[in-house]
């Protein structure tokens, strides 16, 4: 990361099935994201399908190579701005929580997979295989993670030893109060960007997708020092917009005492 990138992480509501109305939505989010100059916008985990561990997810999936990441990319085009959204894939018989990032700059969405699927995902959603390579614009390199993923410390580890300057987790995280929702959250994410020297954004899908299940709008971005900078956690939705500071990120790897990783020593761990 050699310049300073604005984000933007909206907290919005996806109907399940209503990907052309979700799309549409979203898009307005887009032109809010830069008109404030955001260079990067991220919406949650299956924003444009909708999210939810049973039917009709199933049905309303679709290739990677479809009408839903045309769409994303027309948008990236459009209003000159990289976008990530997630939306259910269907690949053969399988269907996976896909996230793609769409650059106005690219002709075709790069994938992410979620790897570590929940225990109620387990039943309709097929984990991916492998971590895919790091994403980057604007020379900022990102680590994207879905929900459950972020429970599993060696991922990002593994994402900043491979060079990762920031953790994209969006989520789809039902339940719970807005207030409560950022508090569990807390309890492992400043631990993700303070032990690898990364920063984290993180942001939750919001209000009722249709099909009974309620999300509380929440986003948050963390420092590489583990630090708040901006938080949200109310029951509307929010678009939450905030700088990376490229100063700050060397600051903390320049320094003997705030940058772990390179005095990490795997040999003495092995795995049985």
């Amino acid at each position: 990361m050699d310049r300073d990138v604005r984000i933007a992480l909206v907290s919005c509501r996806s109907a399940i099935g209503d990907t052309a109305g979700n799309l549409r939505r979203m898009e307005q989010w887009i032109i809010a994201a830069g008109n404030q100059g955001a260079h990067l916008v991220c919406f949650p985990e299956l924003s444009i399908t909708g999210y939810h561990v049973r039917p009709p997810i199933d049905t309303i999936a679709e290739p990677i190579d479809g009408p839903c990441s045309a769409r994303l990319t027309d948008l990236a085009k459009k209003h000159d701005i990289s976008i990530l959204a997630g939306m259910a894939e269907r690949s053969g018989n399988r269907i996976y929580a896909a996230h793609l990032l769409a650059q106005p700059d690219s002709g075709r969405c790069r994938v992410y997979r979620k790897l570590h699927l929940g225990p109620p995902e387990k039943k309709l959603f097929t984990p991916a295989p492998k971590i895919p390579p790091l994403f980057e614009t604007r020379g900022l390199r990102i680590g994207v993670q879905l929900c459950y993923d972020a429970h599993f410390p060696q991922l990002s580890t593994h994402m900043a030893i491979n060079g990762a300057d920031l953790l994209i987790i969006a989520h789809a995280s039902p339940g719970k109060s807005p207030a409560d929702k950022l508090a569990s959250w807390m309890r492992h994410l400043p631990a993700r960007a303070f032990d690898n020297g990364v920063y984290v954004a993180a942001v939750n899908a919001a209000g009722d997708n249709g099909y009974g299940l309620q999300f509380p709008a929440v986003a948050v971005l963390i420092s590489p020092e583990g630090r708040v900078l901006k938080s949200y956690a109310d029951v509307d939705e929010y678009m939450l917009v905030a700088d990376l500071s490229a100063q700050k990120l060397r600051s903390v790897r320049q320094h003997p005492m705030k940058y772990f990783l390179p005095e990490r020593r795997p040999e003495i761990y092995p795995e049985k």
